[in-house]
């Protein structure tokens, strides 16, 4: 395990290309359409190019990132990178803590240092967390995995915290793609988990149909739904990741169209971005993939588990406790979370959406708290 200072380290002359292509971008002719509905809309888009090449300060966020506590470790030939936050109270509960798409590691900070450090937030130094949180493979900080057969992201987290941090038993929060990995973890690992914590669950790998309940139907229908009218993205990443991947590693404002759709479409801003994400913390998230170059490899995880390389979740055991954002893409019933994991903690959140961990960071934090609480002895 060693530091990494700094963890980012950007050239001037690479900062300079990219505002560069922002000032030159060539824009496609305008609709005759207003808002959102076919797609990033342009003039919301020209705002927060425009303030990217000129006025956001790059420096300032490098400086902050290269400040996290930061780690790596080589897990079997494969470089993984992590923030470490240690407890405010010794002997505490380990965590780990994954990201969705698309994210990175900077959406967890906030929720990180709440776990760590509960005292600071008005809670209990008893309560506190070692938090893990490693960047995925492909994103930003931690290379692509150098096989596409190479060992899942579960197993590398489990080798990370079991392994080389030495941790006997740990616990484990994850949404969207988070979720599969934590679920995932605690179905290969179940006497190592004292519980997980989700923000999405898998759907059961067969049922009779004839079990259905009506809120589980609803909950399909809306699914459905969902995969027709905003699922585009997702069959374009599952499918041909590659084609994508090179006008948004080309176009810096294409890759941020691409990515900032999905932060107003998917969170609980009522359709004004900044009611919830600051021009800085979008800009920072399309500068580490643009700096990176990693939005292609962020792709991966897509187009792996459509072509079978993640295995369907049959079961799950231990602990589980499932907390539902009202904005998120969708509110699965208990029953159907039931149907495939060991549920013994339904939280429905009274605000937020899929970027919880950065729009409710304490919601988030006291339901994870209360969770774990009556399982800390299990370890």
């Amino acid at each position: 395990m060693t530091d990494s200072p700094p963890l980012i380290s950007v050239t001037d002359t690479e900062l300079d290309e990219l505002r560069a292509r922002l000032r030159h971008t060539r824009w496609p002719t305008p609709w005759p359409t207003e808002g959102w509905a076919a797609g990033t809309e342009q003039g919301e888009l020209r705002r927060l190019v425009a303030h990217w090449a000129d006025g956001y300060d790059w420096r300032a966020q490098e400086a902050a990132i290269n400040a996290l506590p930061s780690r790596f470790a080589d897990i079997d030939g494969t470089a993984v990178h992590y923030l470490r936050f240690d407890a405010e109270h010794p002997g505490a509960l380990p965590v780990v803590l994954t990201n969705g798409w698309p994210s990175s590691v900077l959406e967890l900070v906030g929720l990180a240092r709440r776990l760590a450090t509960p005292s600071r937030y008005g809670g209990a130094p008893e309560d506190a967390f070692t938090v893990i949180v490693p960047s995925l493979p492909g994103f930003a900080f931690s290379p692509q995995r150098p096989v596409l057969d190479g060992l899942p992201t579960h197993e590398i987290w489990h080798r990370l915290l079991r392994g080389h941090l030495g941790f006997e038993r740990y616990a484990a929060h994850g949404g969207d793609l988070g979720s599969g990995i934590t679920s995932r973890l605690a179905a290969a690992h179940p006497e190592d988990l004292v519980g997980i914590h989700l923000l999405s669950v898998a759907n059961p790998s067969g049922y009779d149909p004839a079990t259905v309940t009506a809120q589980e139907q609803a909950y399909l229908d809306s699914l459905a739904t969902w995969f027709s009218d905003e699922g585009a993205y997702l069959h374009q990443q599952q499918t041909r990741p590659l084609t994508l991947g090179y006008g948004l590693a080309d176009s810096p404002t294409g890759l941020l169209a691409w990515i900032v759709e999905k932060y107003r479409a998917w969170s609980d801003c009522g359709g004004d971005l900044s009611a919830r994400f600051s021009d800085d913390f979008l800009l920072t998230q399309a500068s580490l993939y643009w700096f990176t170059r990693t939005i292609s490899t962020s792709f991966r995880p897509y187009y792996e588990y459509d072509r079978g390389r993640a295995h369907r979740l049959e079961r799950v055991d231990v602990p589980t406790a499932v907390a539902v954002f009202p904005a998120d893409l969708v509110q699965p019933p208990r029953s159907w979370a039931e149907r495939t994991y060991n549920v013994t903690r339904y939280t429905r959140m009274p605000r937020g959406g899929h970027f919880a961990p950065h729009e409710e960071p304490g919601l988030l934090a006291t339901d994870l708290t209360d969770f774990f609480r009556p399982l800390r002895g299990r370890t």
